[in-house]
């Protein structure tokens, strides 16, 4: 494992966009909290479904969930075509009432990789059952989501990271990969015009929603 450079590569890889953004060093201390912390994914739901406009709190459950997991993948997957998988473990985040979310480490370390079976057999453990899998479990405490959406919105969150920044090569390889491994291999497929899951976020829920791009609802058919 390495520390030199971590914290430079991230700030790098956050000029992407804010869902490549990890905060690091000294910003990220009080105030921040243990990705996830039940109270705060329980009070960002709430504040989602008031902002969205959806009484059904399953749908601002599922697309909380979904905007969470691409901020857990697109800075990883970024970061591993530069060569390092940060490591999440101290992973921490931050949020309040009409805030963004921010995630943070406050010292970045992460390990050198070079192949993409290499970097996929780091980066799936520790995003699916390091924090995704604890952010179903919290979610689910308090709001009934199926598993087929769940996983859905992760291989979403996924393919979408590649909409952002260069999409091929290294990058596009280890989506790909990780798309094969349980529990998302299965949930979608990149067809000729693009990536499609099998089902559906419920954003048609949302007053004015309609649907995604990728929405398994359309009239397309998996390959």
């Amino acid at each position: 494992m390495v520390g030199e450079g971590v914290a430079d590569l991230l700030g790098e890889v956050a000029g992407l966009g804010p869902y490549f953004e990890i905060v690091t060093g000294a910003a990220v201390g009080a105030g921040w909290r243990p990705f996830p912390d039940d109270e705060w994914v329980l009070g960002a739901t709430v504040e989602y479904g008031e902002r969205l406009g959806t009484g059904e709190r399953r749908v601002a459950a599922s697309i909380l969930f979904q905007g969470l997991a691409s901020r857990l993948w697109s800075p990883v997957v970024a970061a591993a075509a530069r060569g390092i998988v940060p490591d999440l473990a101290d992973l921490r985040w931050r949020w309040a009432p009409g805030e963004a979310v921010a995630l943070g480490l406050a010292e970045p370390r992460g390990w050198r990789v070079e192949g993409v079976g290499e970097a996929a057999d780091l980066v799936h453990p520790m995003v699916v059952d390091g924090h995704l899998r604890a952010l179903r479990e919290t979610m689910l405490s308090f709001v009934s989501l199926a598993d087929g959406l769940v996983w859905g919105n992760a291989v979403s969150a996924l393919a979408g990271s590649l909409n952002v920044g260069p999409s091929g090569g290294f990058r596009a390889a280890l989506v790909r990969e990780l798309l094969g491994r349980e529990p998302l291999a299965g949930a979608g497929a990149f067809e000729a015009d693009g990536f499609v899951r099998r089902n559906c976020c419920l954003y048609y829920r949302v007053p004015g929603g309609g649907m995604c791009g990728d929405c398994g609802l359309l009239s397309r058919n998996l390959r």
